[in-house]
């Protein structure tokens, strides 16, 4: 990636019990080694300037743990609040991507992630994929692939509910990573697809 080609990822995640703060990170981390300023906000503490921070990135992700089955109740609260950027468009044409955490290997991740992308949708987003294969699937495959948990939507991630933040799969932080990267490098190739088309 050139440094004149330069995006910003945001990730906008909730954190019950810092979970989903460690996938967060990842995602950063992930964006940052493909050459993207990465920032992280904390949805149930949204400030006007991180909203402002929102409507100036190139790509968000969308973080949440899952919890009854959907987002949390914070992330749902923040995706309606979003409204204000529905209603001006100021997130169309955006890239989008998600991931979430449960205590069960399934857990209904695949319904938060699914909310995430009709979030997306309607805000005139561009939705990201994972991008990989299914791990753990096999009799030579191991709880260590990436994407181990064999979503496509978004990076999901499986903790056991007795423990912390420690607890966090590597493998799923690893495919946390993954998608940050993912998310960076495809938000340079739009960058540089518009620059083009306006030279």
């Amino acid at each position: 990636m050139t440094t004149a080609i330069r995006p910003t990822v945001a990730i906008a995640y909730h954190s019950g019990y810092g979970h989903t703060a460690v996938l967060a990170e990842a995602v950063a981390r992930g964006a940052a080694a493909a050459g993207a300023d990465a920032v992280q906000i904390a949805v149930d503490a949204i400030t006007e300037e991180q909203w402002a921070q929102l409507d100036a990135a190139d790509a968000i992700v969308f973080g949440s743990p899952t919890y009854m089955g959907t987002a949390s109740g914070a992330f749902h609260t923040f995706a309606e609040a979003s409204s204000k950027r529905w209603f001006g468009q100021t997130w169309k044409d955006k890239l989008a991507a998600g991931f979430t955490n449960s205590a069960s290997k399934s857990g209904d991740k695949l319904h938060t992630l699914q909310f995430f992308t009709v979030l997306a949708a309607q805000h005139g987003m561009h939705w990201v994929n994972l991008g990989l294969h299914p791990g753990w699937n096999s009799t030579t495959a191991s709880e260590n692939d990436l994407n181990r948990l064999g979503l496509f939507l978004g990076a999901g991630a499986q903790t056991n509910n007795d423990q912390g933040p420690e607890g966090v799969h590597k493998a799923d932080i690893a495919t946390a990573e993954h998608l940050g990267e993912r998310v960076a490098r495809q938000a340079a190739i739009t960058l540089a697809g518009r620059a083009a088309l306006a030279a």
